[in-house]
């Protein structure tokens, strides 16, 4: 199931696949992209355009994918170590030797699919067939598996060519990118500084152009916060639309998914137009058409009702600055017409705490469970998977069913809330980004944090939600760091939250106007 034959090509193909683009918008592809992206031509043109120029591009042949992989390269040559984002790269002759395969297809008139040709690097967590998979463990340090997780064969089917991973930290745990096997991720716009995680191999690609698009996960905020450490879009999808595995477990595994990012958000939606669908193996997954995904994002936003939370009335520690640069995010959501309300939840915030730190150490602590069990394998897990491990231990299965009853209650919450608002928004992180060598925040304003997530409380109750939810960029500090706010649709209302996020990006795109200082001088 992991090769799917290239079929006949047509010109309508391509434009059902790009949707909103048409040939007469396009006129040449890159001048098109020195137009609308005129702050990263400096970079290149074939690196700096969107996820969804570079695939039209490809398509109507103005660049050919050996062009885009020598350039892709070539940049991530320079970039690269300086942040040490890609990990267990791939050798430059075998990947221009598939990209040239990806040409003669073209040239007789076949595509795999939108990502055709595209440079992809998928999350060091998801199997990838042939290249070295991690989960950013020593355990795992050259371990090659024999399939594809499925997101992964989606990618390869759509005509994706892997030249590596992206760096994660071990096993996932924790929104700060380091590990034993290859080290840490910096961020793009200050290297002395985390890019935070779990996907931070991901979002520090993306800032920094090595990538045109990029695949994540996320379970206690992976794909949000450091979509906002690094000054890109990120999107946790609504539960079971994107299928996970394999894995030994089909049922249980309610609170990690997968997922897309990008530097537009019409990237994300057309990522995610293959990454989603149903699939057997996964019986939770969603059956919606993934074509969904290709419409337009374009639609009137005039009179939608936003529910903004902020701190949870003081509730959730923040650094100095954060509620301010989502006040600006707020401005720009009523500047295309929505109505934004300070709201306060009916459910107690530490009852949300609890409910969660049951699931994850049931969840992440029950994967874990047999290698802590072996002595030499126990002794290469980082102690917060031990952590993990030895509360999952302690639970009894009153405790995981209460934790089920509570997280029920607070999604009929939710869905209350959504009867009077349009969409929920509130801060995506509550610190702005630490000292790379800082493992986690021990205190956030001066109040302590007695977990290595206790700090990323905030998207929390969103996870255990199981809502769609997107971080849009919001703007930097004063110390030049970015940062991000987390807009949360109802329950698999994606296409909405994306055609919001489509918008403010419209109006106010921090992401494509201010690049990082590692490449803004190439």
């Amino acid at each position: 199931m992991n090769d799917q034959p290239a079929r006949p090509f047509s010109r309508r193909d391509f434009l059902g696949t790009v949707g909103a683009l048409s040939v007469a918008g396009l006129g040449s592809t890159l001048g098109a992209s020195r137009n609308a992206h005129a702050t990263t031509a400096a970079v290149g043109d074939i690196v700096s355009m969107p996820a969804y120029r570079l695939s039209a591009a490809i398509h109507l042949k103005e660049v050919s994918c050996r062009e885009v992989m020598t350039a892709y390269l070539d940049h991530i040559d320079r970039v690269n170590p300086k942040v040490n984002a890609i990990v267990a790269r791939r050798e430059r002759s075998a990947l221009l030797a598939e990209a040239a395969e990806k040409d003669a297809q073209l040239a007789s008139g076949q595509s795999s699919g939108w990502m055709h040709g595209m440079p992809q690097a998928p999350k060091d967590l998801a199997a990838t067939k042939g290249i070295v998979t991690t989960f950013g463990s020593p355990i795992f340090r050259n371990h090659i598996p024999q399939a594809d997780a499925f997101m992964v064969e989606r990618m390869r089917r759509a005509g994706a060519i892997f030249i590596g991973k992206t760096n994660t930290p071990e096993f996932g745990l924790g929104s700060q990118t380091y590990n034993t096997v290859y080290g840490p991720t910096r961020n793009p716009y200050d290297p002395s500084k985390t890019c935070g995680g779990s996907s931070g191999g991901a979002a520090t690609s993306l800032a920094l152009r090595m990538l045109p698009v990029a695949d994540g996960s996320d379970f206690a905020g992976s794909l949000r916060n450091p979509a906002a450490f690094c000054n890109v879009y990120g999107f946790r999808p609504s539960e079971g639309r994107v299928p996970y595995g394999p894995t030994g477990e089909v049922f249980v595994q309610q609170l990690g998914y997968e997922g897309a990012m990008g530097r537009t958000v019409k990237d994300i939606a057309m990522l995610l137009s293959v990454q989603s669908g149903y699939d057997a193996r996964a019986p939770l997954s969603l059956k919606e058409d993934p074509q969904t995904f290709i419409a337009p994002l374009e639609a009137d936003h005039k009179g939608r009702r936003i529910a903004w939370l902020g701190d949870w009335n003081g509730y959730l520690a923040m650094e100095p600055g954060i509620l301010d640069l989502c006040g600006s995010g707020l401005a720009t959501l009523r500047s295309i017409g929505c109505e934004v309300d300070e709201t306060r939840v009916p459910f107690s915030p530490e009852r949300l705490w609890r409910t969660f730190l049951v699931h994850r150490h049931f969840l992440a602590g029950g994967g874990l469970a047999a290698f802590e069990a072996d002595p030499a394998k126990r002794a290469l897990l980082k102690p917060e998977a031990r952590w993990e491990v030895e509360g999952m231990r302690k639970l009894s299965a009153a405790d995981i069913y209460s934790a089920s009853a509570d997280r029920s209650a607070w999604y009929q919450t939710v869905l209350a809330v959504f009867e009077r608002y349009d969409a929920i928004a509130v801060p995506t992180a509550q610190v702005f980004p630490f000292d790379v060598d800082t493992h986690w925040p021990t205190h956030i304003a001066g109040r302590p944090m007695d977990t290595y997530h206790r700090w990323m409380e905030v998207a929390l109750p969103w996870t255990l939600s199981g809502c769609p939810v997107v971080n849009v960029p919001v703007g930097f500090n004063q110390a030049g760091l970015p940062m991000g706010m987390q807009l949360i649709g109802r329950p698999t209302g994606d296409l909405d939250v994306l055609r919001l996020a489509h918008a403010y990006e419209a109006a106010r795109d921090p992401a494509g106007t201010r690049l990082p200082r590692l490449i803004a001088a190439t």
